[in-house]
Formats: C-alpha cells, structure tokens, sequence
C-alpha cells in the first residue's frame, strides 16, 4: 500500500511538472559494464526493441524483454502487413522467411552476426487478452528466436489476462483494460521479472521515493533530427552512477501514443524499472519518438525509412549513438589508499561433473560484484554478480583449488577467500543423467532448486526456470551430486 500511495503522488508531480520548461542538457558519458546492457519495449516499443537485439547483437548481447512485439522484420516494409499478420492476424505470419532474411543480413554485414545471439537472455510477455498485438504474434517471436537463442535461456509468460499494456504491480489502469497510459495494475511485477531474468539476481527493488535529481532530460536532437524523434529524451540515472560507479544499461522503449507528449512522464516514471535501477546500478535509457512519427509509434515497417531494420536505419542508428555515448566515460583516477573489501565467506564447491565444478560463496556487504580465481588465474570473463558461479573446460579426474574476490563499484578487488578444492569426475564416470519434471515449487521442497526473491534457480548451475510457484512446470536433469541443469534426457 505504501509504495501504490508513493507512486501516486509520483503521478500528481508529474502532472504537475507536464507544463513547465526543463531544461534539457547533453546526454553524460558514464562508466558502464558495456557486456552488460540490454533492451525492452512495448508494442512498437517491443518490435523496435527486437530490432535494435539483432541488428545490433554484439551491443546488446545480454538480451532482451519484449512485451506484445512480434519477430524481426516482421511487416518486411509494408503497413498492411504490420497491422494484419503482425497484430491481428498472426497465422499469416512468414516466420521461416524472416528468420532466412535475418541470416542473409547477418551474412552481408546488414546486421551484427547472429552468433551473438548464442548468449543472450530474451523475456516474452503477451496479456492473454491483448486485443491489439495477439497472443499468436508473440508465439511466433518465441518461434523465431528459437532459431537463434537456446531455449533454456528465453522465458515466456501469457497466463496473465492483461489487455494490451505494460503490466506492474502497483501502478495504472485495471489489469483488463485498453488505453492510455497503457499501464495497467496487474498485481505482477514485470519489470522485475523481466531485469532478473536478463540478469539473474538482483537486490531488492526500492521502496522509497526515488531522488528527483536521477531523472534526467536530455537532448535527443544531439544525436538525430526528425525522422519521428523528439528533440528531447530521457533517462533514469542513480545517483551512484552519475558519481562514476560503473553501472549497467537497459534501454526501455515505450510504445505507440505513450511518449512524454502523449503520456506526460508516466513510462518513464511509473513502469518499475526505475526501482530495480536505483538499487542495482542500473541506468534506464528513455529514448522518445514525438507526434510527427505515425501514432507516435517506432519506425517497425518503413514509415520513415526503407532501412528502419538495419543497423543504418536512421532512428536505430541513433539510439545506437545515445548507448555509445553513456558508455564513453573515462576510468576513475584510483584511490592512493583504499579500503579493501573484505574476503567473501562460505566458499563452496559442488556438483563436479568431468568438466564443470559449481562454486558458492556468501555475499559482501559493499561488493558491486565477484572475481573468480581457479590455481591463481582469474575465469570469469564478465563481473559476476550474484553468488555462483560454474567454472567450466575442466580436465576429468583433476583436483583444482579455487578462490573468490568481492569487487567494488570502482572495479577494485577486495581480500582473496580462504581456498576451496574439489575434484572433478572422471571422464566416463560421471552419473547417468535422470530427469524430473515437476512444478517449480515441488522441485524447491524436494531439493533439486531453490528460491529467491519470488525466482527459482536450478541447484548447481544456477541456471533461472522462472517463478517459484505451482503452476511453472521445469524439466531438470541431475548430471552429478546436487548438480542439475535444465533439458531433457535422451
């Protein structure tokens, strides 16, 4: 109750504020994990941001939430098809042929390599009554993306009947409802499904006014002219960010008649990824369409260019430019004495398989994130940011020692851990693999995953299947001693 009452108020003030002058200033260069950014959108918004995922895949590598969009070029240059096949009429949607354009694009440098896609994470969402964008349409988005992304890494969720909007938990219209702002009350928080899953474990979500002074209105018209884009756009940057933390990114793209002219700033105030930003180091990007773009909408069929799909379609190349530009900021001069984190606890290892070892530590107090360590050599590629993690390319029958560094906002590491060793199988000794198939609660009870935070992840590999509650249904399969992965077996 208390944060709907918070976020009411926030609506007042922005009411407030519709009419008065800000005063727009040059979008900052911040230090962001550029490994780390990802998209989503909301009808045209969704379709744009599957547009802006594949075209420019090695940019927003870790992936994508869509909400009520269909597959990539979808109307392929015609607005017949995008308000026939692309909305209404799904059957008629060529899903083979788009996933062939999408390959041949790839192939002639049009398009980022889809090999990119390989590691990304994608979140679907269609209310099951949606009567503008149908439920088919999103089915065959998880068609297409099927042919690209693994499917234990996209999660799909239609058992909400949700009309067509961007579903929270606390903020808009009735859940059943159709029109502006096209934000409804669903008691489901979206936003934080869909960022945990892109990201695995996130702390909490604020639940306290946010500072006035993280939003922030910047000039658009820096980047692009015309084209359907306002002059202005907007973006949500913690304090902590603006400070020099290096933070991750999340472009949020709001759908047709739902821009700040349309809407005042209710998408970008009232959808709850600013809550999850604010505790998370998480900058929120609100690029902005104006009233000459068509319904205000995003260019999804060619309204304002042949290329709109390309990554040299002029409003994708701009919000490829706005992504650049908060992510060029210079390093931190380092501190001449610092204060280092101290040295994470519980360092665990389990589930070996001939290959693989699961390490587990307790969290910091402090740590933006983790550094792994296996014989004094670091293995992770990326900051790890939750408290697992799966070393992999291991050598069967082979003892292997392990450590664990806590990490600050600044990217300095904290105290080594005490070192853990394990063994890993031998290369035909393993387990054989067994498979059980159960709700995601049961699969808690019995011991094969755990919850967090409302999610459920799978015991040893950490891997994300969704809610914890009956009605999710995940297949795991045990590799090795309280190790399970998600698949099936032969």
């Amino acid at each position: 109750m208390t944060m709907r009452i918070l976020q009411t108020a926030a609506a007042v003030a922005v009411c407030a504020m519709a009419g008065s002058a800000w005063a727009a200033v040059e979008l900052p260069a911040l230090q962001l994990d550029k490994t780390q950014t990802t998209v989503s959108g909301l009808s045209s918004g969704g379709y744009m941001a599957v547009q802006l995922h594949v075209a420019f895949s090695s940019v927003f590598a870790k992936g994508a939430g869509v909400v009520a969009g269909g597959p990539f070029y979808c109307a392929e240059g015609s607005v017949v098809n995008a308000t026939g096949r692309c909305m209404a009429s799904p059957a008629g949607i060529p899903t083979s042929t788009l996933i062939s354009t999408t390959n041949n694009w790839a192939n002639q440098g049009l398009i980022d390599p889809v090999a990119n896609l390989q590691a990304s994470k994608v979140y679907l969402f269609s209310g099951s009554v949606d009567s503008v964008v149908k439920t088919g349409v999103m089915d065959a988005l998880k068609t297409y993306y099927n042919s690209f992304v693994p499917a234990a890494n996209v999660v799909y969720k239609k058992d909400i009947a949700a009309e067509h909007a961007l579903v929270t938990d606390d903020y808009g219209s009735a859940c059943s409802v159709k029109g502006s702002p096209y934000i409804n009350d669903c008691n489901f928080d979206l936003a934080g499904a869909m960022l945990q899953h892109l990201y695995g474990p996130l702390n909490a979500r604020s639940s306290t006014a946010l500072p006035e002074s993280s939003f922030v209105e910047f000039k658009q018209s820096s980047f692009i002219s015309g084209h359907g884009m306002a002059s202005n756009g907007w973006a949500y940057i913690p304090q902590a960010c603006q400070s020099g933390a290096t933070c991750r990114l999340h472009v949020a793209l709001h759908g047709c008649k739902q821009n700040v002219s349309d809407v005042q700033q209710q998408y970008v105030r009232n959808t709850g990824l600013n809550r999850w930003a604010e505790t998370n180091h998480i900058v929120v990007l609100y690029p902005q369409t104006s009233t000459a773009a068509t319904n205000s909408c995003w260019d999804w069929w060619g309204y304002d260019s042949a290329n709109y799909a390309k990554k040299t379609g002029p409003q994708m190349a701009a919000i490829k430019a706005m992504v650049d530009r908060l992510g060029s900021g210079g390093a931190t001069p380092p501190d001449p004495d610092p204060v280092l984190l101290p040295a994470p606890t519980g360092v665990s290892a389990s589930g070996a398989t001939a290959s693989s070892m699961a390490l587990g530590w307790n969290s910091v107090a402090g740590a933006d994130g983790y550094h792994v360590y296996r014989n004094g050599n670091k293995v992770n590629a990326l900051t790890v940011y939750g408290t697992s993690y799966t070393d992999t390319g291991l050598a069967a029958s082979t003892t292997y020692q392990w450590t664990v560094r806590a990490v600050d906002a600044q990217g300095v590491e904290g105290t080594a851990s005490a070192p853990v060793s394990a063994t890993t199988l031998a290369a035909s000794g393993g387990e054989t693999p067994t498979c059980t198939t159960a709700s995601n609660y049961a699969h808690t009870l019995a011991g094969r995953a755990y919850a967090l935070y409302g999610f459920t992840y799978a015991n040893g590999s950490g891997q994300g299947m969704g809610w914890w509650n009956i009605f999710i249904t995940t297949t795991l399969k045990k590799t090795g001693p309280n190790y399970y992965v998600i698949g099936t077996c032969p």
